[in-house]
């Protein structure tokens, strides 16, 4: 008898397999959760395996729209081996597209973040669906659960080729969405089996499927994220130390994300040249900018141009672009920095600010999103708005002038990064997950932003079809 999903990969022909788009991400070794132990504890590393033990097998796919960039992706990296490790048969595939589609979804993700921003019918129904019809076509993704990540995939939900429990994962802000995009993806997503969200505040309206939270978090067994001493981090640094010309007896503050319109790396610099206009320095601290442009943001090289122009021959502000071992390099400078710099202006949780707390570097934040989650004011670092610069300014000078109050908020920082926000904490919640929507707990994730949906409603209220059993 056919199968009635239609032709799996393994019936495919050879020409078939070759005209799909989707690549797959290959992990390159496994993990445990005895890995993890030194970092988390033995009885919280027992609680993944028994979380594990009845979905041993049960399939659990992720769909997003970049390997390399992003938060996103820097996550499944991590996720994908840890969760094969526990038994899950975890996957990970990734759509392709043109610049027009990247273009277009770069739009939906500042427009859905509530920017205004010009956009067409052309741009949504032509580069975004068409890239979307495309990627679908030989392509079929069948699991206990799938995960589909922001809204570059979203509409794929409703071109017949995933099968199981979808979720969609929303990263972002859509709080206050911009309504034509909005109510252009809202039937996709509500054709969801769930969608979860960073924070409760982050949900957009007329969303009528199960909600929950879940925080990203980061991977402490990650090269960036080895925690050095002072001198192993000089150590790594001293190359680029030397051939950017800088002294590392001086004070460094940092800036480390992605070149993006949200970032506000403009109001860094404007905060950190009223440093020094207003405040005398016995040694001079540097402002270090690093970072990359993922390959789904076309926006990056433009802003980081622009930046370079606004900062001139400053000598004290430098920007490390494309640097080797740069996961390597990352860590030691967040370690040896006296301040972590991240004020965006929306933020869905920004894990270069759990990365620099971590390191066990205060952040000064903006009171924005999910980095609120992570920066508790006077506690792992400041608070701030995201355009005051004269508050951004009095921050930085505080802990350039209490090295010791400073390093106090860091071992803060890395104790509350260590109970909410590595990796085995994520990897916990989507266990929970997927021994609910398997069917193997029938217990609602504690973790679950609503007692019962509008579309759960709806399902139990259908007359079963007689030949098939009522799930």
């Amino acid at each position: 008898m056919e199968n009635p999903l239609g032709k799996g990969t393994s019936d495919m022909s050879e020409t078939d397999q070759k005209t799909t788009l989707l690549e797959e991400f290959k992990p390159q070794n496994i993990l445990k959760a005895e890995d993890y132990e030194s970092y988390i504890g033995q009885e919280r590393v027992e609680e993944l395996k028994r979380l594990a033990e009845p979905v041993t097998g049960k399939g659990w796919s992720n769909v997003n729209s970049t390997l390399i960039g992003g938060g996103v992706s820097e996550i499944l990296r991590s996720v994908i081996p840890l969760a094969r490790g526990l038994g899950v048969q975890a996957n990970w595939y990734v759509i392709k597209g043109t610049d027009d589609f990247f273009s277009v979804t770069k739009k939906f993700h500042n427009l859905l973040q509530g920017v205004d921003q010009p956009i067409s019918m052309e741009e949504i129904f032509g580069a975004y669906l068409d890239t979307i019809d495309r990627n679908a076509r030989n392509t079929l993704i069948a699991a206990d659960m799938v995960i589909i990540h922001d809204p570059q995939p979203a509409a794929m939900i409703m071109n017949g080729v995933i099968f199981g429990n979808t979720l969609w994962r929303c990263h972002i802000d859509t709080s206050a969405p911009n309504q034509i995009v909005w109510r252009f993806l809202l039937p996709y997503i509500n054709q969801c089996a769930g969608a979860i969200f960073t924070m409760p505040e982050f949900i957009g309206p007329g969303l009528q499927i199960p909600l929950y939270q879940i925080s990203p978090c980061i991977d402490p067994k990650k090269e960036k994220n080895r925690q050095h001493s002072d001198s192993e981090a000089l150590d790594i640094l001293t190359p680029l130390f030397d051939e950017h010309d800088v002294d590392p007896e001086r004070p460094i503050l940092t800036a480390i994300s992605r070149y993006d319109i949200h970032k506000n790396q403009g109001t860094i610099l404007k905060a950190f040249k009223r440093l020094r206009e207003e405040k005398n320095f016995n040694s001079s601290p540097y402002l270090i900018f690093l970072g990359n442009t993922a390959t789904d943001d076309p926006e990056g090289g433009a802003m980081l141009e622009t930046l370079k122009q606004e900062a001139g021959d400053d000598p004290d502000v430098r920007f490390w672009i494309g640097v080797e071992n740069n996961d390597q390099v990352l860590g030691a400078l967040m370690h040896i920095a006296r301040g972590f710099i991240h004020i965006s202006t929306k933020e869905g949780f920004g894990l270069v600010v759990s990365e620099a707390l971590w390191q066990g570097t205060p952040v000064i934040g903006s009171r924005v999103g999910g980095i609120t989650m992570q920066v508790l004011d006077g506690y792992t670092g400041y608070l701030v708005d995201p355009m005051d610069v004269e508050t951004i300014a009095a921050k930085m000078a505080r802990l350039l002038d209490y090295p010791d109050e400073a390093a106090t908020m860091g071992v803060h920082g890395r104790d509350h990064v260590r109970k909410h926000f590595l990796l085995p904490e994520l990897i916990r919640h989507y266990l929970i997950l997927l021994r609910f929507y398997s069917g193997e707990s029938q217990v609602l994730p504690e973790f679950r932003l609503t007692d019962l949906a509008y579309s759960e409603i709806i399902h139990a209220m259908r007359r079963p079809h007689p030949h098939l059993p009522r799930v």
